[in-house]
């Protein structure tokens, strides 16, 4: 793992994500490595054209203080879009504790998206917030299959039963079904698995992207062949992502589950 320590200019900075005012990422690069990660556009913005997604990180230095709190009352804000805020060396660096320390007493709506098991070591600091979410992005339950296309995330179990521990604390929580492999993402099994102890739902489909495309097509050859003309349809025949849409809105509709969101899209964010 190459490791660097770069300079912000700012830490919380404003987005271009629906619904989402600011972003924070502690972080530029992500250590783990996801196959299918969007995020990596982020190296030819931040001088690491030629470095592998998933084996290079830079440690933002921040003045902290700087943080006013009561700035964002009234706003969303959503650590992290472009990296995770809880990968293993957060242990070390500790960026995002820091920068949650400083926003206590703000009157922002905060949301957290990890996918690491580490986000329980923060329950303490969520607890003084007024209005806080913690989600866990996972698309599977089978951690052969996730040791393939997330090879440095914590596994799916120790995923779930992080969530768990968050929403034992009485912290609002949520499952982010995403990216959907179709055929392979079982969404109604995890719906099943965390019902109990999620508060929501959201679904975000795999976005195929010119970077990401050979290493999906080439998992997808190798371990599921019989997949393979489905996955080649689906870059091209985006139709196929409203069949699976309304499979899930009849699933959780007869499941009763009022707080979902689905958030298919083609190509990425835009406010646009």
């Amino acid at each position: 793992m190459k490791i660097q320590y770069k300079e912000a200019k700012n830490i919380i900075t404003r987005s271009n994500i629906p619904t989402i005012d600011f972003v924070i990422n502690p972080y530029i690069g992500c250590q783990h490595g996801c196959i299918y990660c969007y995020a990596e556009f982020m190296k030819r913005f931040t001088n690491h054209k030629g470095d592998k997604w998933g084996q290079f990180l830079d440690v933002k230095t921040y003045d902290y203080d700087k943080i006013k709190p009561q700035r964002y009352n009234g706003k969303r804000i959503l650590l992290s879009s472009v990296t995770d805020p809880y990968i293993p060396l957060e242990l070390k660096y500790q960026n995002t504790r820091k920068i949650l320390e400083k926003l206590i007493g703000t009157e922002a709506e905060i949301s957290i998206l990890t996918k690491s098991k580490f986000v329980v070591r923060d329950i303490d600091l969520f607890k003084k917030f007024e209005n806080i979410e913690v989600g866990i992005s996972i698309n599977t339950l089978d951690k052969e299959f996730a040791k393939i296309i997330e090879p440095g995330a914590s596994r799916p179990l120790e995923r779930l039963n992080a969530l768990k521990e968050i929403h034992k604390n009485n912290i609002h929580t949520y499952t982010f079904i995403s990216p959907f492999f179709p055929e392979l993402t079982d969404f109604q099994a995890i719906i099943e698995e965390t019902f109990d102890y999620s508060d929501g739902f959201m679904f975000e489909n795999l976005n195929f992207r010119p970077h990401n495309i050979p290493r999906i097509m080439n998992i997808i050859k190798v371990q599921y062949s019989r997949l393979l003309p489905l996955y080649q349809d689906f870059r091209v025949n985006h139709a196929r992502w409203d069949i699976i849409e309304e499979r899930i809105k009849k699933f959780c509709l007869n499941k009763k589950i009022s707080d979902f969101k689905i958030e298919f899209h083609h190509g990425g964010f835009s406010k646009s």
